[in-house]
C-alpha cells in the first residue's frame, strides 16, 4: 500500500484562514514564540549584558589607574560582549525563520 503524495500547498494552514483572520500569536504554527530557539536567543541577548559590565570596569579602573591591566579587560568585555550578542541574535533568526517564509508565503503580517 502506498501512502498518497501531498503538496505543501496541500499542507498549509493559512489557506483555510478567512480573509481578514489575524492568528493569535501563541496558536498560530508559524509563530516565533513557539521556538524555543528565539526564547534562549533572547536570554542570551540580555546575558550580553553582564559582559559589557566587564567593559564599563576596564574602563572605570583605566581612568583611575587602579588596575595595571584595564586594557585587557576592555578588550575582552568588547570580544565577548560581541560573541554573545550575535550568538543571540543568530538565535532569535533561526527561530523566526517559519514566520518570515509565512510571510514571504502570504504576504500577512501579523
Amino acid at each position: 500500500m502506498s501512502a498518497k503524495k501531498v503538496s505543501d500547498k496541500e499542507l498549509r494552514i493559512e489557506d483555510n484562514y478567512i480573509e481578514g483572520y489575524d492568528p493569535v500569536s501563541l496558536e498560530a504554527p508559524h509563530s516565533s514564540l513557539l521556538k524555543s530557539s528565539t526564547w534562549w536567543g533572547m536570554g542570551i541577548i540580555l546575558s550580553s549584558i553582564a559582559f559589557s559590565g566587564i567593559i564599563l570596569f576596564g574602563l572605570a579602573s583605566g581612568s583611575v589607574d587602579s588596575q595595571a591591566n584595564a586594557s585587557t579587560y576592555v578588550i575582552v568585555g568588547v570580544v565577548a560582549t560581541l560573541a554573545v550578542l550575535l550568538f543571540g541574535v543568530g538565535l532569535v533568526k533561526y527561530g523566526r525563520r517559519d514566520y518570515k517564509a509565512y510571510v514571504k508565503r502570504t504576504g500577512r503580517h501579523n
